[in-house]
């Protein structure tokens, strides 16, 4: 049942929050992992497992919140979570070893994977009918800002404080959330009671789509297919996926319900949900490194240069939910929407070592917008035919291929950034010779300088070809970078005609969840 006034607001603010720390965290630790490699004795390998653990803890999670919502009421669940998450960041940041942490962490994923549908639903049902389109915008708030903050505001708490910090600070604000939702959101009723429980399936799934992301998440640290672990990984996740959709399709009361794929909208919805999670997290993934590894910018400089693109999208979230409720379709917007994503990825692709703080804050402006007209709309259509408890297994199904996409775009940037590497090495490397009159006066030239300076002319030869070769390493990670961006950029333009496979309608509502 809709609720109006103040109520509403706050109801709208408390969900918010709870979606705020899931997503947050998804990108906070990012920034910390040095701090936490010196403070807890481990390797750059081992402190990977950090954001690993939590990554692959929230996808397995997220398809099965829709149906724990029903089992045990959308409420409870919601509180539950929320109480989890809490406990289970203090105990991150209680953490004395490495393995501690990333226990915890993986408690804190279940947790959150618990947060984002239960609010997106609850939201859908608070707000009435005719202005889904808003709720949705509001929801879409938490989102994309989220991720796009989390890297600054981890930046910033480990600079001025230390790490246990950006676990801490989870405390008092999951506590005002779970007071605001004891006081304010109604309690939903239990409607899976007396339903069996689908083990072997909540089994299938597990083991599937935690091998899936494992399997993206370890890929490039383990070589690929060169490793036994993820080829294993790789064979798991098709093995137990194939099982998993059998399963569902055949059992009576399935942990997650495939025939809401009858949906044509949402069905193409989720292709749609996955290349926003592709684009939103390969841009939030790529950036920083670049920012940090070549032009020298601190994680805190970094996380500042993002900030003004989440405004952006805060400030435009309102406006987009105004013109959904107005009629203007959402693939229009989507559209406009991908085409500044690819504008932003062209002046990024544009960049070079000389380049500064205000060369990026257009283009991430730019990408800020893109993004919030894409959120919204894109939501809105996958879900506009679900109905009743349909509502809940689509908003979980949906939050969990945007995470996919993003795991997805990381790995696959990552390979394609790593070949672009070697490729673009070799073509400078070939120019690099006594044979080339360019690269020997600029050699000659740092011997003679570094031989003003009173080194030998033998030790001056050897500064000086790792002069040359560290300007080369320069320039090949410089130009593979913009290819990363070109690559994304132009995933999005070929992604445009699936927009008009979904059916277009007047005024575009979402339906309200009758529980």
């Amino acid at each position: 049942m809709a609720e109006t006034g103040a109520r509403k607001w706050i109801i709208t603010i408390t969900v918010i929050i709870a979606a705020l720390l899931e997503l947050i965290d998804t990108t906070i630790v990012n920034v910390s992992l040095p701090d936490i490699m010196g403070n807890l004795g481990a390797t750059l390998d081992e402190v990977g497992w950090v954001v690993t653990s939590y990554t692959v803890a929230n996808v397995i999670i997220l398809p099965m919140s829709g149906w724990l919502g029903n089992k045990f009421g959308r409420k409870n669940y919601f509180l539950f979570s929320i109480i989890g998450f809490v406990v289970a960041s203090f105990f991150c940041g209680h953490a004395h070893s490495l393995n501690e942490l990333i226990i915890f962490r993986i408690l804190q994923g279940f947790a959150g994977g618990g947060l984002l549908s239960p609010a997106q639903a609850i939201l859908l049902e608070t707000w009435p009918r005719e202005e889904m389109g808003m709720a949705t915008a509001l929801f879409g708030l938490g989102a994309v800002f989220g991720p796009t903050v989390g890297p600054t505001i981890g930046g910033y708490i480990t600079s001025h404080l230390s790490w246990p910090w950006i676990f801490y600070v989870n405390v008092p604000v999951g506590a005002i959330a779970v007071f605001l939702v004891i006081t304010f959101i109604n309690k939903t009723p239990q409607s899976s009671k007396g339903e069996k429980i689908d083990w072997w399936g909540i089994l299938f799934l597990l083991i599937a789509v935690g091998s899936l992301q494992m399997f993206l998440e370890r890929g490039d640290r383990e070589d690929w297919f060169h490793s036994t672990f993820i080829c294993v990984l790789g064979v798991s996740a098709v093995i137990f996926l194939i099982s998993f959709i059998w399963r569902e399709l055949n059992y009576e009361s399935p942990v997650v319900n495939f025939k809401i794929m009858r949906h044509r909208s949402f069905t193409i919805g989720m292709f749609t949900s996955f290349m926003l999670g592709f684009a939103m997290y390969v841009s939030v993934f790529v950036f920083p490194v670049f920012c940090q590894s070549l032009l020298g910018f601190s994680a805190l400089q970094t996380g500042e240069l993002l900030f003004p693109g989440g405004i952006a999208t805060i400030c435009m979230m309102p406006f987009v939910g105004t013109m959904l409720k107005k009629g203007i379709p959402a693939q229009f917007m989507s559209t406009v929407g991908m085409l500044l994503f690819f504008g932003f990825s062209f002046l990024m692709a544009s960049s070079n070592l000389q380049s500064g703080t205000e060369n990026f804050f257009w283009p991430l402006i730019v990408r800020g917008i893109g993004m919030s007209l894409l959120f919204v709309p894109l939501t809105t259509l996958a879900v506009q035919d679900l109905h009743g408890k349909e509502m809940g297994q689509g908003t979980g199904l949906n939050n969990m291929m945007r995470q996919l996409g993003g795991s997805f775009g990381i790995a696959i940037s990552t390979v394609i950034l790593n070949q672009r590497i070697a490729l673009h090495r070799n073509n400078l490397v070939s120019y690099v010779t006594s044979y080339n009159s360019a690269a020997s006066t600029r050699l000659n030239l740092i011997i003679t300088n570094f031989m003003s300076k009173g080194y030998s002319h033998d030790v001056a030869q050897q500064m000086a070809n790792r002069a040359i070769d560290g300007a080369v390493t320069k320039q090949v990670l410089l130009l593979s970078y913009n290819d990363v961006y070109l690559f994304v950029g132009f995933f999005m333009l070929c992604c445009i005609p699936f927009l008009y496979l979904q059916k277009f309608k007047k005024n575009v509502t979402l339906p309200v969840d009758s529980h």
